[in-house]
């Protein structure tokens, strides 16, 4: 499934603080730091079974209300915080809904079969040769 920034926009919402670390008096007056929480049981863009695949499969990225939180302080600016972490977030909800392709069974195919035969004679023969003969 594949869904865009401004389908994820909506069910979106964002809290903002400062940012901690090096920075100086941008770090002390600008609130850049952004947590972005995504409740995926209210949101719209998901069935019931790829909400219960997506509650399934992120459990542990969940905080104690039940929603997805994402926190970005990389940026200086809080807009760009804002686009990481919704970037972030359309990564981890696509990574979760993946389904991988189911494993077809294979057979060896002729060739490989008489390949691998042919080795074993090849290696029991050697070790044939190279038995003691009592005879001699």
């Amino acid at each position: 499934m594949s869904f865009t920034k401004a389908d994820v926009q909506t069910d979106v919402q964002y809290k903002t603080s400062r940012s901690g670390g090096k920075g100086g008096q941008n770090v002390n007056k600008v609130s850049s730091k952004v947590e972005l929480l995504f409740s995926i049981n209210d949101s719209t863009l998901f069935t019931d079974e790829q909400k219960a695949l997506l509650n399934s499969k992120l459990q542990s990225r969940f905080n104690k209300d039940g929603l997805l939180q994402i926190v970005c302080e990389e940026e200086r600016s809080q807009y760009l915080n804002k686009e990481k972490a919704l970037e972030k977030l359309i990564v981890i909800l696509t990574k979760a809904l993946h389904q991988p392709k189911k494993r077809k069974a294979s057979k060896p195919s002729k060739a490989s079969i008489a390949a691998r035969l042919d080795d074993k004679r090849r290696a029991s023969l050697k070790k044939i040769n190279r038995r003691f003969n009592s005879s001699d």
